[in-house]
């Protein structure tokens, strides 16, 4: 395990981040093949990074900051089309699955 470049081999610390931070150690190996592997640990996902099936919230807390973000987008959807959108529940809940998937927002 090290952390560091996982990309310069010279860039490489022996061992884990100190802080045991997320997508900050490594590991890496070869396969009987030759190929070569780079396996980063996750301790804890980035903002979006869940799958994309999966659209949860925490808390009551959580969910009602996500309305506030989509509100706050669909607010400047609506100004950019400049016209009132009647759809925004479907909207809101595009916004917000699409944005703990981590994939494209809605504009």
């Amino acid at each position: 395990m090290f952390h560091g470049s996982p990309f310069s081999p010279a860039g490489r610390i022996s061992g884990p981040d100190p802080e045991r931070q997320s997508y900050h150690s490594y590991v890496a190996f070869e396969d009987p093949d030759g190929n070569a592997w780079i396996v980063q640990e996750v301790t804890r996902r980035a903002p979006g990074r869940i799958e994309p099936e999966t659209t949860t919230f925490r808390s009551a807390s959580d969910l009602a900051n996500a309305m506030r973000r989509a509100a706050a987008a669909h607010g400047d959807h609506e100004k950019r089309n400049g016209l009132p959108d009647a759809n925004w529940p479907e909207w809101y809940a595009a916004y917000m699955a699409a944005e703990q998937a981590g994939t494209e927002l809605p504009k």
